[in-house]
């Protein structure tokens, strides 16, 4: 089961986030935690926020356990850019592109494991197959299909 979460417009260089992000694709959640807590660059810190919202979702909405979670994926991508200008010599105008990215992260399961709420939903699938195999079983008559017939004309006959 797929675990995601995203920051969008965030006010830093992709080309410098993807520096961090590089570091943890494919570990267990818990090694990349420890990775980023040492980094020495300044994108670890939303990158560590992010990754502690998507477990945060894994744990919330699936329950989930944290010790069970890798980073299947993630990816920092440019987002928009904002263009300011610098002055310059002889009366010219310098453009400055001020870089925002968007990261997403995609967590994964290492051992798939069944949510309790999901072995509820498995028992209610059971009992509906036990009931449609015994609707199959009925033997299939002719007072079956003219009781049918004769509802249909009833419903007919009240309008």
């Amino acid at each position: 089961m797929e675990i995601k979460a995203k920051v969008r417009y965030l006010r830093m260089s992709p080309r410098k986030v993807r520096l961090v992000v590089d570091l943890i694709r494919g570990k267990k959640v818990s090694e990349a935690l420890d990775i980023l807590t040492f980094s020495n660059k300044w994108a670890k810190k939303p990158v560590i926020k992010l990754l502690n919202s998507a477990v945060a979702n894994a744990e919330h909405n699936f329950e989930l356990q944290k010790d069970n979670l890798y980073i299947k994926a993630i990816k920092a991508d440019g987002g928009p850019m904002l263009k300011r200008w610098m002055p310059r010599a002889f009366g010219r105008a310098g453009a400055i592109r001020k870089r925002t990215c968007h990261i997403e992260i995609i967590l994964d399961e290492i051992k798939k494991v069944e949510p309790v709420s999901a072995k509820k939903d498995s028992g209610e699938k059971v009992e509906k197959k036990v009931k449609s195999q015994k609707l199959k079983a009925t033997p299939r008559s002719g007072a079956v299909a003219s009781t049918t017939k004769a509802k249909s004309k009833e419903s007919l006959s009240d309008k």
